[in-house]
Parts: structure tokens; sequence; C-alpha cells
């Protein structure tokens, strides 16, 4: 900013800082006017220094044209609104007023963006529960076919009968066990619940969203390790695409 404005850095950075909680913001100043209908202040010594050195430099250089008065007044410091201390509390709130313009423009420029972010991210979470909920139909009846094929192939050894069948039994309700994602689907649910509340929240959320992706990739991953089943690794294929792009775009947001 301008040297006659450094005495209202603190408070420029406060207006800021107030109202833009994440990223690097740089704030540039520029004075253009002050004048408010005040007559400028002439100074005379300065403008007859200018003047001697200019003729002096027409002699040096033979030059015949007189030394013009605008090359003399556009010197700096010749022309200069005096400065009034009684208008220092008026030039500041006239700041923070500007300042506080470019800050609404910044943050609507924010909104805008940011509501076309959410309609993306609500299109993408959308995915998400319809992939998990083809998962949730569909997990009951991988132990029950697991377990029929098995079946099929123990009869063609066995045609007469299983020798054990309640050791049958007991190894298909282990499988059943170690592949259940109940608890997985739970807390993935759990975390698209609280995927909805940061969006429709008004502080920045971007570091919390971040990592409630990095919690549903984890329960993701697991349920792709548990389940024994093609349909339901599709759909954990496709739910761990969804979560990338999820991811990229939520980089842009605070």
């Amino acid at each position: 900013m301008p040297r006659s404005l450094i005495c209202f850095e603190n408070d420029v950075r406060r207006s800021v800082s107030e109202r833009l909680k994440r990223g690097k913001i740089d704030v540039f100043i520029q004075l253009e006017s002050i004048a408010d209908g005040r007559p400028p202040h002439i100074n005379t010594p300065l403008a007859r220094a200018y003047f001697e050195a200019f003729s002096s430099l027409r002699q040096e250089l033979g030059i015949q044209d007189p030394v013009p008065l605008a090359l003399i007044v556009s010197q700096k410091d010749v022309l200069a609104v005096a400065d009034n201390e009684e208008d220092e509390e008026l030039m500041r709130e006239r700041l923070l007023a500007t300042v506080g313009r470019a800050v609404d423009a910044l943050e609507g420029m924010r909104i805008r963006e940011g509501s076309e972010l959410a309609e993306d991210l609500r299109g993408r979470r959308a995915t998400l529960a319809r992939l998990m909920e083809r998962i949730r139909a569909r997990a009951p009846s991988v132990p029950a076919e697991y377990a029929e094929k098995i079946a099929a192939r123990l009869a063609r050894f066995a045609p007469d009968g299983l020798p054990d069948e309640a050791r049958l039994a007991q190894e298909i309700a282990l499988l059943a066990d170690r592949s259940d994602i109940t608890e997985e689907q739970v807390r993935f649910a759990s975390h698209l619940v609280q995927f909805d509340a940061a969006l429709q929240s008004q502080e920045p959320v971007g570091r919390k969203l971040d990592f409630l992706l990095q919690e549903m990739g984890r329960e993701v991953n697991t349920i792709g390790s548990k389940a024994n089943d093609g349909e339901i690794t599709s759909c954990v294929v496709e739910l761990k695409a969804e979560l990338e792009k999820i991811r990229e775009q939520v980089q842009n947001i605070l």
C-alpha cells in the first residue's frame, strides 16, 4: 500500500482475516486521489530547483526552447495535496470500506463457485449411495451361493452323502462371518450423513470432507478384501473411482 496508508496496515489485515479464514491472501492498495476538493499545495522551492536544473541543462545542450511549466509541475512532490490530520479517521473508514467491497466481491465469486461444486458433490454422493445399496442388496446372498457351490462340488465326490455335514455347515458359517460387511456398510452410511452435513455448513469444510473421504476409502477397501464376490468387487472398483473424483474436487474447497 502507499506510504501514506501504512498506518492502517494492521486494520486492513484484521478486516480481511476476520472474513477469509483459509488460503494465502494478497491485498494491493493503490491511492489515486485524496483531493476531495482541497487545493493542491505547491512546493515553490522544489519547483524553483527543478526550473534551475532544467535551465542549466538547456544551456548545456544548446536548446533554445524555454523550460515548459508543465514539465516542472509534473515532477514528483512539486504539486501535492496537503495532509490533513483531522481526516485520518475518515481516510481509515473509506479504506476499510473499499477493502470490504473487494472482499465482498471475492466472497461472491467463492459462493458461486462453491454452489457449483456442492451441486457436483451431491450428484457424486448419490452415486456412492447407489453403489453401496447394490452391495447391501447383494451381500446376504453371497454366503448362501458359496454354500451351494461347495455342496455341488462335494456332491460330485460323495454322491451317497457327505461324511460330515456338520463340519461343512461350520465352515460355511465361518466364511459367512469372515465375509460379513455389515459394520463397514453402517460406518459408510454414517460418513455419508456427515458428508451431507458438511455441505450444508457455512464454515470452512475442506479438511473435514477430505478426512471423511479417507474414512470412506478405508471402508470400501475393507469391503473389497472381505467380499468374495464378483458383483461386489465391481461395485468396489466404481466406488474407489468415484471417491477419487470427489477428492479432486474437495481440494478446491476451503
